[in-house]
């Protein structure tokens, strides 16, 4: 009678050893040995790769984009919806999943591709009234936008639909548009932007990019300057 009572004890004991142990190697010494070397080795990864302004304030984190809005004008106005800021530049649209997938202007609720055929009579519309708000946003009397020039990720989002980056040939095509509500020469912006500029990473994989609120946070900057400035 008391053999099996002894197994069973043994049993539970071993059970709850390995139990002590596991949580102790697997809860507590991985979990600290991660953490300590991430921070020690890549410490701006690890804290989420936070972007701060000249002043130290976090404005955001270099691996999601965000919306650079004007908020409307106010519940039951037609124009009630936020419309894009255009003193700064502007992210790639934002097409998510379910009813996110017609946002333009990056809201967090949900990510993903809008999951549209190329043929899409939807996202064909989507795509051409995305194509003529960029020429109508960033021409004016003295610069003509050709519709040819605007680029592929000016009209489409990614595949998370919350992409910071965006092209150069974008944010070249933003350039007068932001000099000129600035106050700034094309000059300077256009040297702002090839500063901003990262190649491929480790010299072929993926394309050139911009990330655009590190683009932003420094045109703050500059154009903060120049108002000091007079």
């Amino acid at each position: 009678m008391n053999k099996p009572v002894g197994n069973t004890a043994r049993l539970l004991g071993a059970g709850l050893r390995a139990l002590l142990a596991l949580t102790a190697v697997c809860g507590l010494l991985y979990p600290l040995a991660v953490t300590g070397i991430s921070q020690a080795v890549f410490p701006h990864q690890a804290n989420g790769s936070e972007i701060r302004d000249k002043d130290g304030r976090v404005v955001g984190s270099s691996l999601i984009g965000q919306r650079y809005d004007l908020p409307g004008k106010g519940p039951g106005d037609p124009e009630e919806a936020p419309r894009p800021d255009l003193r700064w530049f502007q992210p790639r649209p934002s097409n998510g999943l379910g009813d996110n997938s017609v946002n333009t202007r990056y809201a967090l609720r949900v990510s993903g591709a809008t999951n549209k055929a190329a043929d899409s009579p939807e996202l064909v519309k989507t795509v051409e009234d995305a194509k003529a708000a960029v020429v109508a946003e960033n021409s004016s009397k003295d610069y003509k936008v050709d519709p040819s020039d605007v680029p592929a990720d000016a009209v489409t989002s990614s595949g998370s639909g919350l992409d910071p980056d965006i092209s150069p040939a974008y944010a070249a095509l933003q350039v007068h548009r932001v000099a000129e509500m600035n106050g700034l020469t094309v000059q300077q912006v256009e040297k702002l932007v090839q500063d901003h500029t990262q190649g491929r990473t480790l010299g072929f994989l993926g394309e050139p990019r911009v990330d655009v609120l590190e683009l932003n946070v420094a045109l703050k900057a500059l154009a903060g300057a120049r108002a000091r400035q007079g």
